[in-house]
């Protein structure tokens, strides 16, 4: 019964794991970089953020096969890392600060997806 509910594929779930691994370990560098100038975001947010948009874009590949559902979904990562960016921005007196957090987060929104669409180039460039 439980074998009916639910088939899994061994295979494809290593594939999946090798993926997200890889957007991980690329992400690594701009996360450890930021670690060593005490920045607010570091090795724990960094890796996050790449491993989710390859899980959301990895989700979108596997259950969307038309390429405009993809592209919407391509749509709300870049729009949900940005908003999760702009959260980072402080305004203040003599300026702003968090800008290069936001930006790096988004960086890193694009290395996840650039990881699950297979342009591991791509990937390595932004890293």
């Amino acid at each position: 019964m439980l074998n009916t509910l639910i088939d899994l594929d061994l295979l494809l779930i290593l594939n999946h794991l090798a993926t997200i691994g890889i957007a991980y370990l690329i992400s690594l560098p701009i996360a450890w970089d930021r670690e060593l100038e005490a920045k607010s975001a570091g090795l724990r947010t960094f890796p996050i953020v790449a491993v989710a948009t390859c899980g959301f874009t990895l989700l979108a590949i596997e259950v969307l096969h038309d390429t405009n559902a993809q592209a919407r979904v391509l749509q709300g990562i870049i729009t949900g890392i940005g908003f999760i960016g702009g959260g980072a921005i402080l305004k203040k007196q003599d300026g702003t600060s968090g800008t290069a957090t936001a930006a790096s987060l988004w960086n890193t929104g694009a290395i996840g997806t650039a990881v699950a669409f297979g342009r591991i180039e791509i990937a390595i460039t932004l890293s």
